[in-house]
């Protein structure tokens, strides 16, 4: 073997599949951190950009822990339809209990509890914090109270209603009610404000895009020399898209960690009274913020609107920049 040959094949077996792909890595790696280095040398105009992104990703992301946070204190409120019979205050404890029974035997009831004036009183007692000003009272207020559990399915409105209009019609009843409804109300008016954020999410997202789109159109426009330069030389749309592109990905992502600061400071501004509220209710209510897939998630859109936004920038007016 001649030594150019043997010199031919040690050049080949150097720059083997594995070399062109730390060199290609290489490459990707230096224009990621050129671009950041590109973005640091203007910090303020950086900072304004990686803000509005900010903001816009954390207004639904803060409306997303916030309704998180309101199922979690609804969460069990919905365990059992519940309809309270108040009885006359003149039906015996005896006719009360009697009465309890002849529901419970019911085939539309699969629970039926009966509270006694006395409880009734003592349960208001302990939970109102108005010990003193009931003791102050000659006479029990409160009537007795029957509490049923329709066996029937929760969403079976016209069945529901038909037992209430039965148990509400005997001449014992004072008056009876639906316990749930204005829960059911509550989580109507949470699933409306679920599809709420994603609406305002996907208008948000339309304006980081536009945000995006104009702030790569004016750097596509101050390096339109150095463009047309690399173009002369030979160098293609690929390599002069490459470091605008991870200029978006640099603006996304500290968009993204602005936008989980917000949320937290916010988060963080509401916990003490959120805590005081709770404890006057007696509960063991906290604040959650945002977990760890939360978290990502916020980071991953922040990324890809601003790879989407550069993308569609770049791919937009780099066609208009040609040598003349």
């Amino acid at each position: 073997m001649s030594a150019p040959e043997r010199t031919g094949r040690a050049r080949r077996a150097r720059t083997g599949p594995g070399t062109a792909v730390r060199v290609y890595l290489l490459r990707h790696a230096q224009t990621l951190f050129y671009a950041l280095g590109q973005l640091s040398s203007r910090p303020l105009s950086t900072l304004m950009t990686a803000a509005v992104i900010g903001i816009a990703l954390a207004l639904p992301a803060g409306l997303h822990v916030l309704l998180g946070n309101a199922r979690a204190v609804t969460a069990g409120w919905d365990g059992a339809t519940q309809i309270s019979v108040f009885l006359k205050t003149e039906v015996s404890e005896a006719r009360g209990r009697a009465l309890t029974d002849e529901f419970r035997a019911r085939g539309e009831v699969k629970d039926a509890h009966y509270v006694s004036r006395e409880a009734a009183l003592d349960e208001f007692r302990r939970l109102s914090g108005f010990g003193e000003a009931l003791d102050a009272l000659e006479e029990n207020p409160l009537p007795a109270v029957i509490v049923l559990r329709p066996a029937l399915a929760q969403n079976d409105a016209a069945a529901i209603g038909q037992l209430l209009s039965q148990v509400g019609a005997r001449p014992e009843v004072e008056r009876a009610q639906l316990d749930m409804e204005w829960v059911k109300r509550l989580y109507a008016i949470m699933d409306m404000a679920h599809r709420g954020v994603w609406v305002l999410g996907a208008l948000l997202a339309l304006a980081v895009l536009l945000v995006m789109g104009n702030t790569i159109r004016l750097a596509i426009q101050n390096r339109r020399d150095e463009i047309v330069l690399t173009k002369l030389i030979g160098g293609t749309d690929a390599f002069i898209r490459r470091p605008f592109l991870y200029a978006g990905l640099w603006y996304g992502l500290a968009g993204g960690l602005l936008a989980l600061a917000l949320v937290s400071a916010s988060l963080w501004l509401l916990a003490g009274p959120a805590h005081e509220l709770a404890a006057l209710y007696h509960s063991a209510f906290r604040i959650q913020g945002l977990g760890l897939s939360d978290a990502g998630a916020v980071l991953l859109a922040g990324i890809t609107l601003g790879l989407a936004g550069s993308w569609l920038a770049v791919g937009r007016h780099l066609r208009d920049i040609e040598p003349t």
